[in-house]
């Protein structure tokens, strides 16, 4: 196995997270962190955003046959949403074909598809208004900023942070 690419003895992050993720996904959902990030070029554009694997099922193998091979290629299941699924069934040996490309050999012979939500919906959290002491505070700690649109990014940022924070009683 080739070590991982490093600089001056730092390694990534993302090398450091497959290295403990994969394994337990290998073992609970027979898929790697490689297949989940290609998954959108796999899919193809029309199901990247509306799809995504969610295991490998290999079948049980008692031992090599008589050609001398022991592998037979698995069951994809895929989640995907609502009504797109019955498209994704009928692309389905267009979307074998592309896994099995990524494997490069024979991995799936079939896909299972489940209907369930992709995207969970998340809820930003409110933002209060600022009042004019904390107006002030931000306008105070900007002054020195001379550059417009800079001091314009910086100004929302601030906003956004100090609406988060619960009011502070001086």
């Amino acid at each position: 196995m080739a070590k991982p690419f490093t600089r001056k003895g730092s390694v990534q992050i993302a090398e450091v997270a497959n290295g403990l993720i994969d394994p337990i996904l290998a073992k609970r959902a027979g898929i790697n962190t490689l297949l989940l990030g290609s998954w959108d070029e796999i899919a193809g554009e029309q199901f990247a955003g509306c799809s995504r694997p969610e295991r490998i099922r290999w079948p049980r193998q008692d031992g090599p046959d008589e050609t001398g091979g022991g592998f037979s290629p698995g069951l994809l299941t895929v989640a995907c949403e609502g009504a797109r699924a019955l498209f994704l069934m009928h692309q389905e040996a267009e979307i074998i074909s592309r896994v099995n490309s990524f494997f490069g050999f024979r991995a799936i012979s079939q896909i299972r598809i489940v209907q369930k939500a992709i995207h969970v919906p998340t809820r930003k959290p409110r933002v209060r208004p600022l009042d004019a002491g904390e107006k002030h505070r931000l306008a105070g700690m900007l002054q020195g900023v001379e550059d417009p649109k800079l001091r314009e990014a910086l100004e929302r940022l601030g906003a956004g942070v100090i609406s988060r924070r619960p009011k502070r009683q001086d």
